[in-house]
């Protein structure tokens, strides 16, 4: 059997808008839009869209530039960071070791890093002082997918300060690696926060952290495989995903993405070089929280197997059950009217998180055209995804810009998308 070639996935792709039930000239509104609003005043550099439904590829288009500074276009087969869609992946990595009963939700988290045991809650008194007490409840597995956890960020910063390119040095990138140190791995990381308090009491609200970088460290413990193999023979290779992992080789990096940030006048800069990036070597610490990089057409066979019920081609991932669970809200009630997603867009009883992936229960009351239970994330690039089973749709965008102020492309694709429906689902 001949080894894949790079972009495979995609010069196998046919689109078929009347066989995914879309209206090609409705769907031409997408490129109109992402040209005339976003390419063309240099908002952003490049960007590629795929939509599919029905199992049939309806739109595949890309735009503008890969690599400014090069003059590169952007290809079928262009290479993306994905950053936080990396942790649908380590979700689901995770979760094919539940389904083998090697562990339930409901296990505290020091089963597996007993190190933690005498992890204490940071809290503030009303003269602003600080304690150091026991928790009032056990972290669970169920909390770290939850983003329920208690952990926060070391030394107490903000996922906007981890995140942000203006700390950045230009070539040094922003992959994940990077920011925890030399020789850091999953192990050094979960020992290292052994001496950092949780920031709240496990399951009493909603914080984005390092909770799937440690469930990435628990499919190495639980399954006895690094993380990165275990992705790759679990779920990579069955998938045929075979340009998505933690770096990009030598003889992909002609197709690897610039990375940019828009200054204080709006203007595009490079922050991560794709011929001098972080990401051109092999990393020590795997991020599961956004240490990979990957093509729409890798991602949307990833999210097809999900909306398929966790198979695809013949191959199963994860059962129908399982899949229903990870997209099911399973935030409490009161813990959904009090934090904010990583948007600042609070959750609310329309707009929940289940495991690892945001949750639309009910998106009219949202202001939404998606289907109900339609799951969906984002990376901090600027990447989005999402999967609606009540119409049968994927949707996989593209761009690398990180920390865009006052856009919503993610809501005004959605809007784009759902109005060249033919067939819509009741």
């Amino acid at each position: 059997m001949c080894d894949p070639k790079p972009g495979d996935n995609v010069k196998q792709m046919k689109i078929d808008p009347v066989g995914a039930g879309l209206d090609e000239r409705r769907l031409e509104r997408i490129t109109d839009h992402i040209q005339t609003r976003y390419i063309d005043p240099g908002r952003i550099a490049g960007c590629q869209v795929a939509v599919a439904r029905h199992g049939h590829t309806g739109y595949f288009r890309s735009f503008g530039t890969r690599d400014r500074e090069r003059s590169a276009p952007v290809e079928e087969d262009t290479i993306w960071r994905i950053y936080s869609m990396t942790k649908p992946i380590t979700g689901v990595a995770l979760m094919s070791l539940y389904e083998r009963a090697m562990f339930q939700l409901s296990d505290p988290v020091t089963r597996f890093i007993p190190e933690w045991r005498d992890l204490k809650v940071r809290e503030c008194a009303e003269d602003g002082s600080e304690r150091l007490v026991a928790p009032r409840s056990t972290m669970t597995v169920r909390d770290l997918l939850m983003h329920m956890s208690g952990l926060g960020f070391a030394g107490g910063r903000t996922l906007q300060e981890l995140l942000s390119a203006d700390s950045a040095k230009p070539g040094q990138g922003l992959a994940p690696g990077a920011r925890r140190g030399p020789n850091a791995t999953l192990a050094t990381m979960v020992e290292r926060y052994a001496g950092y308090p949780l920031e709240f009491h496990p399951g009493t609200h909603w914080f984005y952290s390092v909770s799937t970088d440690v469930c990435g460290r628990l499919v190495e413990i639980i399954s006895g495989q690094r993380f990165d193999e275990y992705l790759k023979t679990t779920v990579f290779d069955p998938l045929a995903m075979h340009d998505t992992g933690f770096m990009v080789p030598d003889a992909k990096v002609d197709r690897f993405a610039a990375c940019y940030r828009r200054d204080a006048s709006k203007r595009l800069v490079l922050v991560d070089d794709p011929q001098r990036s972080t990401y051109r070597e092999e990393p020590s610490f795997l991020s599961g929280g956004g240490g990979l990089v990957s093509t729409t057409a890798d991602y949307l066979r990833f999210c097809q197997m999900l909306l398929n019920g966790g198979e695809l081609d013949g191959v199963r991932i994860l059962s129908p059950a399982t899949v229903q669970l990870m997209g099911t809200n399973v935030i409490p009630k009161d813990v959904l009217v009090k934090s904010n997603g990583t948007t600042g867009e609070g959750f609310n009883e329309a707009v929940g998180f289940g495991l690892d992936f945001m949750v639309v229960k009910d998106p009219r009351a949202a202001g939404s055209l998606e289907g109900k239970n339609t799951m969906s994330w984002g990376g901090a690039a600027g990447t989005w995804f999402w999967i609606d089973p009540t119409n049968d749709i994927v949707f996989v965008g593209m761009i690398q810009r990180m920390g865009g102020p006052g856009e919503d492309l993610g809501g005004e694709a959605r809007t784009l998308t759902y109005q060249a429906l033919t067939r819509p689902e009741k």
